[in-house]
């Protein structure tokens, strides 16, 4: 794979990844909602009304986990790729292309914040919650996933953006 294709799909994949970590942090405020109504009513002595929210909680953890799991191994490739490429490869016509990937890649950055923000509130909300068994500690381990992979690739991105701006021709006014 040439160096353009490769800038093309750490691009796509990046895009891929925030749409991702975007769709995951409306679920996790909606659980962190109920979690509160459902602590609440254990808190008054009432009956409990959401009696689905366990098994839909740990639903969206395994099958969060899964998606992850499936993303790595791409991820892995592409920064392999990236490293093995001569740095001379990343021409300066290609700055353009690697400022973009940069542009998507602190875009991820952000909706990565919104997703831990979304689950530091969660866990404060589970902090003294035993009336049911939640996968928590799964939800915790995607949570320090998406953030490592996130820091990653905007190591990646911002790497890319130096290399193409080095290579770049210099242009002299008159």
């Amino acid at each position: 794979m040439n160096t353009p294709e490769l800038l093309d799909q750490i691009s796509a994949q990046s895009e891929r990844m925030r749409v991702l970590v975007q769709q995951q942090t409306g679920p996790l405020k909606d659980f962190s909602r109920r979690l509160f109504q459902i602590s609440q009513q254990l808190r008054k002595n009432m009956e409990v009304r959401d009696s689905a929210f366990a098994d839909e909680f740990n639903t969206y953890t395994a099958q969060l986990r899964q998606t992850l799991d499936a993303l790595e191994p791409v991820w892995v490739q592409l920064r392999a790729q990236v490293r093995q490429t001569p740095d001379k490869n990343w021409t300066g016509e290609l700055a353009l292309a690697a400022k973009g990937l940069n542009s998507r890649a602190k875009a991820l950055s952000g909706v990565c914040d919104e997703f831990v923000s979304e689950y530091d509130v969660f866990c404060k909300r589970y902090k003294n919650f035993t009336a049911a068994k939640l996968n928590v500690w799964l939800l915790t381990a995607c949570q320090n996933d998406i953030a490592s992979l996130t820091g990653k690739i905007l190591f990646l991105a911002r790497e890319l953006a130096r290399k193409t701006e080095q290579n770049r021709e210099p242009t002299y006014e008159r």
